[in-house]
Formats: C-alpha cells, sequence, structure tokens
C-alpha cells in the first residue's frame, strides 16, 4: 500500500492520485509504502523521469539457442522483435527462449502480434465484454515468421501483452512457458468522472486465452514451473540491523534457475 505524503489514500480518488503523481521531469514527489514486516511507513522519495524502454536485447546460447528479452510491448515492438529473431537465426538458432519476465507494459495489440510471429494458424486471443461483442484476433500465415522450438520466460511480474503471447504460445501447443504464474492483466478500461472530482475506472471487456480463460481473472500459470529466487531466500527481518558480511566469504553469484530449465527443456526437444 502506498499513500502520497500529506494525504492517505482514503481522503483521494484514483485521479488525485494520479495528478500528484504525475510531473515535470527531474522534480520529486515522496509517497510511504506500508510494509507487511514494518510497523511504520517507509517513505521513498521518487525522482520523475521519462521513461525510456530499453531495446530487445538478444544473445547467442549454448546448444544453438538464440534468446531474446523483451521489457515492455510499446507500439512497434513487435517489427523490432521480428528483426532480432530473423537475426538470430541467420547466426544459427536452431531455438529460441523469448524472455518476458517482470515485462508488464505496452497494448495488447503489440502482444498479439509479437505471438503471430510464432503461429501461422490457431487463436491468439480474444476480446469480450458484457455490451462488448466478442472479437477474435486468429493468427494470420503469412505474419508468422519462425517455426523453430520454443520457450517463453514469465514470472510474477509478467502482465497484460505479455500474457497474451504467453497464453497464446501454451494454448496453441506451439511451445513450453517456463517460471512462475503470471500476474493477471488483461482489458479494456473505461475513465468516468464523478461530479466531486474523484473518477471510476471500469474494465469494459477483458481478454481471453484461446481456451477461454480471462487472462485477468486467471493470470498464465506455466507448463514447467520454477518459482521466481526470490521466493526460494529466506525474508530477513526488515526491523532488525542487516547482519555484516563475513569478509572471508565471498558470496556466490545467484543462478538463474528458470533461465536454466528453460534451456533444458529446449535441450530436450528435438531440433
Amino acid at each position: 500500500m502506498e499513500a502520497i505524503e500529506g494525504k492517505s489514500t482514503r481522503e483521494m480518488s484514483l485521479a488525485e492520485i494520479h495528478n500528484l503523481l504525475s510531473g515535470q521531469p527531474g522534480s520529486n514527489v515522496t509517497v510511504a509504502v506500508v510494509r507487511a514486516r514494518r510497523a511504520e511507513p517507509q517513505k521513498t522519495v521518487i525522482t520523475r523521469e521519462l521513461v525510456t524502454i530499453p531495446p530487445v536485447a538478444d544473445k547467442m546460447m549454448e546448444d544453438g539457442i538464440g534468446y531474446l528479452q523483451v521489457d515492455a510491448f510499446p507500439k512497434g515492438k513487435t517489427q523490432e522483435i521480428s528483426n532480432k529473431i530473423k537475426a538470430l537465426q541467420k547466426q544459427g538458432a536452431k531455438k529460441l527462449i523469448l524472455d518476458v519476465r517482470n515485462c508488464a507494459e505496452g497494448e495488447e495489440s503489440e502482444g498479439i502480434a509479437t505471438a503471430n510471429l510464432f503461429l501461422n494458424h490457431g487463436t491468439i486471443a480474444y476480446l469480450q465484454g458484457q455490451k462488448y461483442p466478442k472479437e477474435a484476433f486468429n493468427a494470420e500465415p503469412s505474419k508468422a515468421i519462425t517455426n523453430l522450438p520454443l520457450a517463453v520466460l514469465v514470472n510474477k511480474g509478467t502482465a497484460g501483452p505479455a500474457e497474451v503471447v504467453a497464453s497464446a504460445i501454451l494454448e496453441n501447443a506451439r511451445g513450453d512457458v517456463v517460471g512462475d504464474k503470471t500476474f493477471g492483466d488483461g482489458s479494456v478500461q473505461k475513465v468516468i468522472e464523478l461530479p466531486d472530482g474523484s473518477a471510476l475506472i471500469l474494465s469494459v471487456a477483458k481478454y481471453y486465452s484461446p481456451n477461454g480463460k480471462a487472462i485477468q481473472d486467471t493470470a498464465v500459470t506455466p507448463s514447467v514451473v520454477v518459482a521466481d529466487a526470490d521466493d526460494d531466500a529466506a525474508l530477513p527481518d526488515e526491523d532488525q540491523p542487516s547482519p555484516a558480511p563475513d569478509e572471508g566469504k565471498k558470496q556466490t553469484p545467484q543462478q538463474d534457475e528458470q533461465l536454466n530449465k528453460a534451456v533444458q527443456v529446449l535441450k530436450n526437444h528435438a531440433s
């Protein structure tokens, strides 16, 4: 739970919170974060900045595996992903890993377009609401660019368009989804302003997976479940000072077990 300094979330509408958080780049806003293991709210100063989406990261890994990491799905991201896939295939990639862990921003339309890069048939997703007619998004064969074995990496921070990609790949049996259960977010929202200055945000339609599951309600459960690394470590008591590190011992770099599992899954897949 978070509150703006000098205000309580009980006193503020969503529209007012948005206005208070917005501001000029370089200016500061102070928020108070309430954590389960701390008695008092912890104040944090956030400097407002323009959000810059990093480019798609790509590399060749062992066993002819091409790796792509996507941080968000803004407009035009699908074309960038397509170019990276083609480049990896030219480098000799025989299998692909698409890493969309902690990818939660962007437009569902880009998620649909990205899923189509890997699918030459089948339903990618559909959109439907109580007063919103069903709209199906089917894969167009001409837009598919690869049939290489595929694994999609997800975690609890995977949301929105990235979930559309993961569910489409999983439920069309196009590849494995590896990692932790995703966040669960996929809807069309409408903002209704009220006379007192507050606002009501309504979900008027939801995105559904090919098998008819509302992504916002059920999220995406991987076919190969590997918990986030943070879940395996014991949580320290935040009210106690952190113990001094043992200077005589070197910390071992934490293994990326989710990525390792995705590599193993692809290695077991016949090319």
